[in-house]
């Protein structure tokens, strides 16, 4: 189970000149409309939360961001496992508060999170509306809570220090701090397991409930270089089973207990990459996938001893299975991805295993599967009913050369209305992380874009997954230069396609994305309008505020020498800046501080250059209120509009 975080119809696949092509209807048919902010808003999707300890229920909730409040809201669905139709769906009278987590052993009762005084606390509500719902509280809330195999007793991952009794007056700038707390279903018997671990990442109750691997890591505050340790914690204390010299992702138990596996990676970028094991007693950590091609991001175990990996390829994400130290694929979802790991009941099956997965193509929303032996059967439409009065156009894989030699892949949106041999507006859209890729589902800002009748084209530039430990770790110090080299490469090939007007060419990105498109307007005058999503613009003060490692870019130290830092801020090149720019940024930001847009702004403004910022109050990284994603695509399409009409 992973901590940390920060964030869619069957198809035909044909190959035409190295691109994988879906089809889909691409004329207007009477009363249809190109994809909008209003069909964005409205679109619902799916995603399967738990499985029955009888297997026979999958728990789903579904919702679409809405128009006004919060955009995660949705509501709850127990739904038949059995692929059978019609579908037997209920909607769950659940309170307004709770967050379901999974099933109690006995299957009458739901546990989860339940916010109380505006902390979220361990709750268990019964299906019995006679019953009473129990809760378990601490002083400063629960991070999650995980079911032990026995169905006997909870880990929950808290805070456990006191709280504070000047909170909201003040704020003590330190490190977050996660440890392990178990008790009694009952709610009897609590108490904190291995108190010496407050960094804990991830975690995985052995079979026999007895104990619990737990990986943590330093913290960010107080270290340059990151590294990860693996534990096995009984009530009795924990026993240290290995040094990480590096990040990693996911923790499971493997051969009979004997094993523990888990995701990391010895290059300098810290994104875990490949599958690594070590003795559950200690010793050396052996990496069992050292000539990978693809990326496998995190894994997880099930009741049943499988072991499974989420394998990026390329622009395609599906399910790997881990066992007797190889890899295997096991679950893939034709013309689309599977969207994360397997959900499965955390207790032993008794009448056969049933896995539940999350599926998207770029012509549905993500929903629900089922497994069937290795084939997967979609059990839920959500977001069909909204789609079906919009017209979209083709989406494609494509493949090219740069100039400087390299192999790229990428995804391609066409207008609904795209005819070959005509050029259109163009908007290259790299993706964030920079460790990430983006997926072969549905992209709202691509089909929202494309609406606009832009050839849209996603690159997945050096410091994707998906393409093997040289390709991502290239963008270690790199990312200036080599990314940027891929990002401008892919620009160059839609026009050698014929698919994008020279002349009308436009940028956008957020994150690491937002960074490529305020570095690439310092390094061009190519494009008439570009858009930067709370991205990076100074990274000698960038590095050390965010609040997530940020070493994979480049762990130089800055008093050394900062002008590794500097070579690609685009601070410090706005005079080179020539393109009109929208900045987009919220003002709760902490991954990438505000003042990166505020300072980039600010220097642009005072040099006469055409540039807009907008923020957004009370925002993370990506806003969570509706209102405010709905802002954000209208003044993307302004901007557009203006700059590149």
């Amino acid at each position: 189970m992973k901590l940390r975080g920060l964030g869619a119809f069957a198809a035909v696949l044909v190959l035409i000149c190295a691109a994988t092509v879906i089809h889909l209807a691409v004329a207007h048919a009477e009363g249809k409309h190109a994809f909008g902010v209003d069909d964005y808003s409205e679109m619902r999707s799916a995603h399967a939360a738990a499985v029955s300890p009888d297997s026979r229920s999958i728990l789903y909730a579904a919702g679409s961001v809405g128009k006004s409040g919060s955009a995660s809201k949705h509501d709850w669905y127990l739904m038949d496992s059995t692929p059978t139709e019609p579908r037997n769906a209920h909607k769950l009278d659940l309170p307004a508060d709770f967050e379901p987590a999974g099933f109690t052993k006995d299957g009458a009762a739901l546990y989860g999170t339940y916010t109380v005084n505006h902390a979220g606390q361990l709750a268990i509500v019964p299906f019995d509306a006679t019953r009473p719902t129990q809760i378990v509280a601490l002083p400063n809330g629960i991070k999650a809570a995980i079911i032990s195999p026995d169905g006997k007793r909870f880990l929950i991952l808290a805070d456990p220090r006191k709280k504070d009794p000047l909170d909201g007056v003040h704020t003590i700038v330190e490190n977050d701090e996660t440890s392990l707390y178990v008790v009694d279903v009952d709610g009897a018997n609590g108490g904190w397991w291995c108190p010496s671990l407050v960094d804990v990442t991830d975690v995985a109750w052995s079979s026999d409930s007895s104990q619990i691997a737990v990986v943590t890591q330093f913290p960010k505050i107080g270290h340059h270089d990151i590294h990860s340790f693996v534990d096995v914690c009984s009530a009795s204390g924990a026993r240290r089973v290995a040094e990480i010299p590096n990040g990693t992702a996911g923790i499971a138990w493997v051969n009979g207990g004997a094993e523990l596996a888990f995701t990391s990676t010895t290059t300098p970028t810290i994104t875990a990459e490949h599958v690594w094991t070590v003795p559950a007693a200690g010793g050396k950590a052996v990496d069992r996938t050292p000539n990978l091609a693809g990326t496998a991001t995190t894994l997880e175990g099930d009741a049943a001893g499988d072991v499974w990996v989420e394998m990026h390829k390329g622009v395609i994400t599906e399910i790997d299975r881990f066992a007797d130290g190889k890899l295997t694929t096991a679950f893939t979802y034709p013309g689309g991805i599977v969207n994360g790991l397997p959900v499965s009941s955390p207790f032993v099956p008794v009448g056969g295993r049933v896995l539940a997965f999350n599926v998207g193509d770029p012509a549905h929303s993500t929903n629900v599967a089922i497994a069937n032996d290795s084939t997967l059967t979609k059990l839920t439409h959500e977001g069909d009913d909204t789609l079906s009065n919009v017209t979209l156009g083709q989406v494609r894989i494509v493949h090219w050369t740069s100039k400087q030699g390299i192999k790229l892949e990428g995804i391609v949106t066409f207008p609904p209305d795209f005819v070959q041999g005509t050029k259109y507006k163009f908007l290259v859209f790299p993706h964030g992380g920079p460790e990430a890729n983006d997926q072969f589902e549905f992209d709202a800002f691509a089909r929202f874009i494309a609406g606009m009748g832009y050839v849209v084209l996603q690159p997945e530039y050096r410091g994707s997954t998906g393409y093997g430990q040289d390709f991502l770790s290239s963008i270690y110090q790199h990312f200036g230069d080599r990314a940027y080299a891929d990002v401008d490469s892919a620009t160059d090939f839609a026009i050698e396609q014929g698919w994008a007007d020279p002349n009308r060419l436009a940028i956008f990105g957020w994150s690491a994305g937002g960074f490529m498109t305020s570095w690439t307007v310092t390094q061009t005058q190519r494009y008439k309008a570009a858009i930067e999503g709370a991205g990076i613009t100074d990274w000698l003060s960038f590095i050390p505020t965010s609040d997530t490692w940020q070493v994979d870019y480049d762990a130089r130290l800055q008093e050394k020498d900062p002008r590794p830092m500097l070579q690609f801020s685009a601070v410090q090149f706005v005079d080179r800046v020539t393109t009109p720019l929208l900045i987009l940024h919220g003002e709760a930001d902490v991954r990438v501080p505000t003042f990166q847009g505020r300072e980039y702004y600010v220097l642009l403004a005072e040099r006469g250059k055409t540039v807009r910022m907008v923020t957004y109050p009370g925002s993370g990284h990506f806003p969570s209120l509706a209102e405010q994603r709905r802002d954000i695509f209208n003044e993307l399409a302004a901007w557009l509009k203006i700059y590149n009409p």
